[in-house]
């Protein structure tokens, strides 16, 4: 896990080198049909990557992206009526039954698909209209990071163009910097923190909720810690009622447009007992970047809390590396 996480920055640049006619064609495909919405499927850590793209697209696009079910094809048998609109589905292995199931339904509809995968060869890929391969080689580990950390890069890159936003679009072309960089950031305090924890809570707002919903399974998984995803908005609607004294929150805060907000309700959950915790991080070149850059930071922690904690990081208890999902 450590070693797949410090590959990340070279996977990134790869991938964006080689990707560049890719999403070109995504580009045009998307000024041909004009849709009024697009739509995503993927699971786990791909889906997290999914929730990303969401927020940039609907933040930068002003175009609404809703998460489709895979299931509700390969169990519950929907006929989807999809129109005016792309499919999008993100799996590392390409190889789920029920992420294909819904491509499957989709190009019967006559929607275009792109797959983002990081197996070219994989039915995903091959069935896809458009495929935008991660280049990220071999992945071991069970816990998914660089393939997360690619994929999250190149929903933003994606946007980028789409949106010709040119600021946004450099950035991404200098996140390899950035994300080398920030494997260097550790806050042995807040590891330590979590180590000892026996719940927490991961608090994120607009394109950092995802990421903290991906540190919290990272936590599950590798270091087998209950830890939960909340929006730093949501949590006091209900959730805040569960925090105690000194209960733990990591706190995803970059410093876009909802960091004022973040703050504020902060000081709420001080006030019932919380225990805070700020990871620190490297900024990127746009504040929308800067959740991949903590999870890269994470990444790391996540492996060093579990070493602490005597597992083995790259061996969880009960999961496998591909899941195939029906």
């Amino acid at each position: 896990m450590a070693l797949e996480t410090a590959e990340a920055p070279m996977v990134v640049e790869r991938m964006l080198l080689k990707n560049a006619d890719a999403v070109a064609d995504f580009v045009k495909l998307f000024r041909t049909r004009r849709p009024s919405y697009l739509v995503t499927c993927a699971r786990g850590s791909s889906d997290h990557a999914a929730s990303y793209f969401k927020y940039l697209a609907e933040i930068e696009l002003g175009v609404p992206v809703c998460s489709m079910g895979a299931s509700v094809v390969s169990i519950y048998a929907a006929r989807l009526l999809l129109r005016d609109t792309i499919l999008i589905t993100i799996s590392q292995s390409g190889r789920s039954p029920d992420i294909l199931s819904v491509q499957t339904q989709a190009r019967r509809a006559g929607v275009p698909t792109v797959a983002i995968t990081n197996d070219a060869t994989s039915p995903l890929a091959k069935e896809a209209d458009i495929c935008l391969p991660l280049h990220a080689g071999p992945e071991l580990s069970v816990a998914a990071t660089k393939t997360f950390i690619a994929s999250a890069s190149l929903a933003a890159a994606i946007v980028a163009a789409l949106a010709e936003n040119t600021r946004l679009n450099n950035a991404v072309h200098c996140l390899p910097d950035a994300l080398a960089k920030a494997q260097q950031h550790r806050r042995t305090e807040v590891e330590d923190t979590i180590a000892a924890a026996a719940s927490l809570y991961i608090l994120g707002r607009g394109p950092s909720l995802p990421m903290a919903q991906e540190i919290a399974l990272k936590l599950k998984e590798t270091c087998g810690i209950h830890a939960e995803a909340y929006s730093a908005a949501e949590v006091i609607h209900g959730p805040m009622e569960l925090v105690t004294e000194r209960f733990p929150i990591l706190v995803l805060a970059p410093k876009d447009a909802a960091f004022s907000t973040t703050l504020a309700n902060l000081d709420r959950l001080k006030h019932a007992g919380a225990n805070i915790l700020l990871p620190v991080f490297t900024e990127t070149a746009h504040s929308a970047l800067d959740p991949i850059s903590l999870v890269q930071s994470f990444y790391l922690s996540a492996d060093r809390i579990s070493v602490a904690l005597g597992r083995d990081p790259d061996r969880p208890r009960l999961l496998e590396k591909v899941t195939r999902t029906v």
